[in-house]
């Protein structure tokens, strides 16, 4: 398999603003603001080859999300270097964003007041989709994902697992080489996530294309990941197979891989 993404001591910070304590304190913050320096990424570095189905799992404010935008063009490192399909991904973003489909699980790319199909339509207009390939790929994944009953019904009428698999179809219209997933099964119900999670590993095996999914839900990961890499405080903490994870990590059977991420840190001092 070729090398497909590839970061090499990609760092990235942030400044936010605190709120100081104590009475005169706050009403000083309403005119003088506390900057503290927050880094998100320190150095991060891994390459992904053409068609892996990858884990990017951590704790709340590891980095992953940041990673995610990076890689999607969506915020510029303040060191380092990413190379996705021989693109600088905020350099080249409409090349980029021709070959990628991003999902935050939070954030839809749907409009909100329209059907469904009419936002579909509109993306195949931004991606400048053949309407023969639009038509013959609209109808897979909708058949796919059994959406074809609610095509012409409002985002805002859907269900949040009924508007996932509609997000999902969204990124896949184009045919993307590269998947970034951001907590795709957030919210949830058992069912839609293990439906999701049945179309997900279908399509990277009949298409090949690469997924790198975030997610808080282990189980998102020992169904879909063969390998994994584990973030904490912005530092790449571990890259390879769960099995090795669970191996080098695992204290008594039957641990679940929650238990053995916190082992993790709490061996690396994090």
């Amino acid at each position: 398999m070729s090398e497909l993404i590839k970061l090499t001591e990609i760092s990235k910070h942030f400044t936010v603003y605190e709120r100081p304590e104590g009475k005169w304190e706050l009403l000083k913050g309403a005119f003088i603001r506390y900057p503290k320096r927050v880094d998100a990424l320190k150095k991060i570095s891994f390459t992904i080859n053409e068609g892996e189905l990858v884990g990017y799992i951590g704790p709340n404010g590891a980095g992953k999300s940041t990673t995610v935008k990076i890689m999607g063009g969506i915020l510029t490192p303040d060191e380092g270097e990413c190379v996705i399909d021989g693109r600088i991904p905020w350099k080249e973003r409409v090349e980029h964003v021709s070959n990628i489909g991003v999902v935050f699980g939070q954030r839809s790319q749907l409009w909100w007041d329209v059907p469904v199909k009419d936002s579909f339509d509109l993306l195949k207009e931004i991606y400048d989709i053949p309407e023969k390939d639009y038509k013959e790929r609209l109808e897979e994944i909708a058949s796919r994902l059994s959406v074809e009953s609610f095509l012409r019904t409002p985002a805002r009428q859907l269900s949040l697992g009924q508007r996932m698999r509609c997000e999902i179809i969204a990124a896949l219209l184009h045919r993307p080489k590269i998947l970034f997933l951001d907590e795709p099964t957030i919210g949830l119900d058992a069912v839609s996530k293990l439906e999701l999670r049945a179309f997900l590993k279908e399509e990277n095996k009949r298409s090949g294309v690469t997924i790198l999914m975030t997610t808080h839900d282990m189980d998102d990961i020992e169904a879909l990941c063969s390998r994994v890499m584990v973030i904490g405080h912005g530092m790449l903490l571990y890259d390879g197979s769960l099995n090795t994870l669970r191996q080098r990590y695992e204290t008594q059977e039957g641990q679940d891989i929650d238990e053995i991420i916190a082992e993790m840190y709490r061996d690396m001092d994090l």
